[in-house]
């Protein structure tokens, strides 16, 4: 099964995009940036699946990449947000990481108190 995009159209290059972008992170437990096709975002939308969470998907590509990652460095403040390295997860509205911030928390089993505390649990 291949991922479902955030929105069916791509977001344009302009400030409702921005807006979009902080209003998805804001309004979802867990959201999922990604890009269409990527086998590492595929990963990281499994995992969290397996633990009862089903990310919001918002999907990046070359039409919306540098307003999503203008977009992501404003709201975390952090300049090493940025699409080359997707997959980025935001849980309860903050930055988790990736795939390798995701597996860690696995592991370490922290990522289920933390998808707990966000409500993103189904089960």
């Amino acid at each position: 099964m291949h991922p479902q995009p955030f929105s069916a159209d791509p977001f344009p290059a302009t400030e409702a995009a921005k807006s979009d972008v902080e209003i998805a992170v804001s309004d979802n437990a867990v959201i999922l940036f990604a890009r269409p096709g990527c086998c590492l975002c595929y990963v990281v939308k499994l995992l969290l699946n397996c633990h009862g969470v089903d990310p919001t998907l918002f999907y990046v590509d070359e039409t919306n990449e540098a307003d999503v990652e203008s977009e992501l460095t404003r709201i975390t403040g952090q300049r090493s947000v940025v699409t080359s390295r997707l997959p980025v997860v935001f849980v309860g509205g903050e930055l988790f990481g990736g795939l390798e911030d995701v597996v860690c928390a696995h592991i370490s089993e922290e990522l289920v108190p933390r998808l707990r505390k966000a409500r993103a649990l189904r089960l």
